[in-house]
């Protein structure tokens, strides 16, 4: 019998990275293999065996490394290991984050000379590099699963690793949950209870950690958008007072609606996605607005370049050229231009169904296997 570990330290069923695995596992579960969760903390529904890995700790840095150590204790015990934090003990490495160094140079762009060097002699970002360095140069290490080419390009920059060992799986998207339909369903009904012109352009943000996936971005391009464009802000971040004095100029216009569990029905209510991030491999937020056929605004630093045709089925912009994404906000304000790039938005992903992905991931753990 095969035994297969997955390596998070929160794991949550219904997370972004999980969901990327969870069918698969299943799956191979089914076919008399033994699936193990090695995690510090399980949340969410049965179907594997959890496996607590929760070893004392005080900050990040101590945290991310008691937590390799006492991982790499016992991955010896298992046939292949696929991991979602960068540890050296793994088969399979998912780099649903990307790169860290790219992340701190493209967060440079937008801080001061103080920050970065604080940055720079942080013990946590200095064991961050130091540990995707020795994931990376692993010899146990066999694929690494990019969910873009964006990531698989930067990694064999960076590393030197061939295009075999770099598989390019998309993440999926449950095209019946996010589909047009809820524009019927939701567009008035979320207008009217926050307050919103029915023929207003509402812009929608979703993301938490606003830094990154570019808050004070989207703020800025709306200053320089048609006067009643608004902007809806879901998600969550510590400084977020920072970004509501960021906000004030903007009235009632910008709204800031805290994380939620179900963003369907502001798809259904909004005109657009607008994610300036500066830095993210590939946000399921895209994939979902998408099906929900909603044209996307996102950067040149967003995994979503590998699928979106400017001016096609979206648009994409460096995350700092405010006016090039206040351009695309006046173009999308335009409703038949709207409703044709939201069309080919949802067609580009209508056949990127969880099932696709769970089969190509299927399939790459059957060749690690075999």
């Amino acid at each position: 019998m095969v035994k297969i570990a997955i390596v998070r330290q929160r794991y949550t069923a219904f997370g972004g990275a999980e969901r990327f695995t969870d069918r698969a596992l299943k799956a191979l579960a089914e076919q008399g293999a033994e699936v193990s969760v090695i995690a510090r903390k399980w949340s969410g529904e049965g179907g594997f065996a959890v496996r607590e890995c929760n070893p004392f700790h005080l900050g990040r840095t101590w945290r991310d490394r008691s937590f390799r150590d006492g991982v790499c204790a016992i991955t010896g015990e298992y046939d292949l290991v696929q991991s979602h934090e960068r540890i050296p003990c793994c088969d399979i490495y998912r780099a649903g984050d990307g790169l860290h160094r790219e992340w701190l140079r493209q967060k440079a762009r937008v801080t001061g000379p103080l920050h970065r060097l604080s940055t720079a002699l942080s013990p946590y970002h200095r064991y961050v590099l130091a540990a995707e360095e020795a994931l990376f140069t692993s010899p146990r290490l066999k694929a690494v699963i990019c969910n873009s080419k964006l990531i698989r390009d930067e990694i064999k920059a960076h590393f030197g690793l061939p295009d075999e060992r770099l598989p390019v799986l998309y993440n999926g998207v449950d095209t019946d949950t996010f589909h047009p339909y809820l524009k019927q369903r939701f567009r008035d009904a979320m207008r009217r209870g926050l307050g919103t012109p029915p023929d207003a352009p509402v812009f929608l943000f979703v993301g938490s950690g606003f830094l990154r996936k570019g808050v004070a971005g989207a703020l800025a391009a709306l200053r320089l958008a048609p006067a009643d464009a608004h902007l809806w802000i879901v998600g969550a971040d510590r400084n977020a007072r920072k970004y509501h004095r960021l906000a004030t100029r903007f009235g009632d216009r910008v709204r800031f609606l805290g994380p939620q569990n179900d963003v369907t029905p502001y798809y259904g209510a909004a005109d657009a996605l607008l994610l300036p991030t500066l830095y993210d491999p590939f946000p399921n937020v895209i994939l979902e607005a998408m099906a929900s056929g909603l044209p996307v605004i996102t950067s040149l630093k967003c995994g979503a370049v590998d699928i979106i045709e400017d001016g096609v089925n979206g648009y994409l912009r460096d995350a700092l050229d405010y006016p090039g994404l206040a351009g695309c906000m006046d173009s999308i304000c335009a409703p038949e231009r709207a409703a044709r790039i939201g069309l080919a938005a949802r067609e580009t992903v209508a056949d990127w169904t969880l099932e696709r992905v769970a089969t190509q991931t299927l399939n790459l753990y059957r060749s690690l296997t075999a």
